[in-house]
């Protein structure tokens, strides 16, 4: 075959293709927008906030070091159960001890100036009473008796400097006791040693919140137990305290752990920088604390976890597909803020939520005021009674409907009226 012939038989093939597609368009735009129907029945609905999040004990805590030292001496083993009081360890207190000492000479060499200022108060004080007897008989000068009256106001001047400098030393004997004091670090409550990051030999440094090197080791009630998790804001004003909520956990597949919402953060957990606009949206989380029920004995501390916050529950409500529910002009009629469109960008324009009844094989637009939502429905509490069919999928048609569009029913939803989820995916 020569070239020539070999092109026209391949624009010939071409012109084939373009006429068959083309057919099928046409036959397809005749027939209408293939569309799944459901008939809007009464449903159980449970709105449900999803979060995760870790397990945490209600109770425990992070003692660190208020002085650096060496450990000497380690009682505890990780796991290890404590009760409030049990000495956990203790730091070299050589050095400590040694202040003590020093605070205590300290200490009774400045009582020792007290009295001795003290002695020199009584003193100055007798050669007054005695200068102001000989005054009178001129037996001395005026001068004298001026001396004397000084005499007293200095002596009585260091009397309560070296009363000040008692204070100052018993003070620093104090704070050198409690130095003393805190090189043996005893439970603050009862409960299991969750966490151990110290060995006798090494050095405590002082505990700050910004240096986990300073944590020597954790205790914590392990008996509660509470998921943290993080919800979104958009979520958070629906959840309450008290809510129910099903907690899953990784490590224990196949469980489920009943409990309930016992605090929610007033303040975001990754709060906004402040920086410039020019970055991407931050999304803001808020900490959602749900306490369990009944905690497995062998929960451990950190385990990943899910909860599923019960926020709101509807009985016999009427539902309809979420898939079903579009929003559109007061007509039912699709908008574009564009000029190129129709439509002026200035033009402010009612967005309405509702759904497309089937009527007499046709769609017509209804709009509809929503409650709660669940896993797959809304709840209409405006707008529906219940028994009319509604275009409940693809979502690519009901994106693109319009009221009047010919329509071609291509599969009818007919589920219970409790469905379940794969049920939905199908």
């Amino acid at each position: 075959m020569s070239r020539r012939k070999k092109v026209l038989v391949g624009v010939l093939a071409l012109v084939i293709l373009l006429s068959v597609v083309a057919l099928a368009v046409a036959n397809s735009r005749q027939q209408g927008v293939a569309v799944r129907t459901e008939v809007v029945q009464r449903r159980d609905l449970v709105s449900i906030v999803a979060a995760s999040g870790f397990i945490q004990p209600k109770r425990k805590v992070d003692i660190s070091a208020d002085i650096s030292g060496r450990v000497t001496e380690l009682n505890v083993e990780e796991g290890q159960w404590v009760n409030a009081g049990d000495v956990l360890l203790r730091i070299d207190p050589t050095s400590f001890e040694a202040n003590v000492r020093r605070s205590n000479a300290s200490v009774a060499q400045a009582r020792a100036q007290a009295a001795q200022a003290r002695a020199n108060l009584t003193r100055a004080e007798s050669e007054l009473e005695r200068a102001e007897l000989l005054a009178p008989q001129q037996l001395i000068s005026p001068a004298e008796l001026e001396q004397a009256r000084t005499q007293v106001m200095v002596a009585r001047a260091q009397m309560e400097a070296a009363e000040y400098g008692v204070a100052q030393a018993e003070a620093g004997l104090a704070e050198a006791m409690e130095q003393l004091r805190k090189t043996t670090i005893s439970a603050p409550m009862s409960g299991q040693v969750t966490r151990l990051n110290i060995e006798v030999g090494e050095t405590a440094i002082v505990g700050t919140m910004n240096n986990p090197g300073s944590l020597l080791l954790t205790i914590a009630d392990l008996s509660e137990m509470e998921a943290r998790v993080r919800v979104g804001e958009t979520d958070i004003p629906s959840i309450k305290l008290g809510d129910s909520a099903s907690v899953r956990i990784d490590a224990f597949p196949g469980q489920v752990f009943s409990g309930k919402v016992t605090r929610i953060g007033n303040s975001a957990v990754n709060a906004p920088t402040g920086q410039s606009s020019t970055q991407a949206a931050q999304a803001i989380d808020f900490e959602v604390i749900v306490t369990l029920d009944k905690p497995p004995p062998d929960l451990r501390p950190d385990l990943t976890a899910t909860a599923d916050i019960v926020t709101a529950t509807r009985t016999q409500a009427i539902a309809v597909p979420i898939i079903a529910v579009t929003v559109r002009d007061r007509e039912g009629r699709r908008y574009e803020a564009n000029p190129d469109q129709g439509t002026p960008v200035d033009q402010e324009i009612e967005e309405v939520e509702g759904v497309f009844v089937v009527r007499d094989g046709q769609p017509v637009w209804a709009p509809v005021k929503l409650g709660i939502v669940g896993d797959w429905y809304f709840e209409v509490l405006e707008g529906l009674e219940g028994g009319e069919t509604v275009v409940s999928g693809p979502y690519a048609a009901v994106r693109d409907l319009e009221p009047g569009d010919r329509i071609r029913i291509i599969g009818s939803d007919t589920r219970a009226s409790t469905p379940t989820r794969s049920q939905e995916e199908e």
